[in-house]
């Protein structure tokens, strides 16, 4: 997992916006739950480890360009790494996205259009005929 110090670095870099992360970056040894959808650990969200094991499949299907994390803008003054929401570029369509990594067991609130949040940094190019779908979390 990303360390805090350098996700922080890369958020004065490109003017304190959170960089988008890597599944890689965000789940590779991350163990603590409540870095992502806190609100429904212990309440029926899977583990991460689950949950990165969707996103990898996901990540391979066809129509889909790139999968990152995005964090919530509170890791500015915490001292660990929070996520939002997790971002897709693809040319499929919300509720396929949402089929596919069976967002309800997730105990997802939904897939919408566009990015959680405004304060993103490192976006990846979007395709030509692809856009950015969010899961969310409350």
């Amino acid at each position: 997992m990303i360390s805090h110090a350098d996700v922080l670095a890369r958020a004065e870099a490109d003017d304190a916006t959170l960089p988008l992360l890597t599944i890689d970056e965000f789940f590779a040894g991350n163990t603590d739950e409540a870095s992502l959808a806190p609100n429904q650990w212990g309440y029926g969200r899977p583990e991460l480890r689950e949950i990165e094991r969707r996103l990898r499949e996901l990540a391979e299907e066809p129509g889909v360009r790139w999968v990152r994390v995005q964090l919530h803008g509170d890791t500015h003054d915490l001292d660990g790494i929070v996520a939002e929401a997790i971002a897709i570029c693809t040319d499929k369509e919300a509720a396929e996205i949402a089929e596919l990594l069976d967002t309800e067991s997730l105990q997802a609130d939904g897939v919408i259009d566009g990015y959680a949040t405004e304060d993103t940094g490192d976006e990846p190019e979007i395709p030509a005929g692809s856009r950015v779908l969010s899961v969310v979390w409350d």
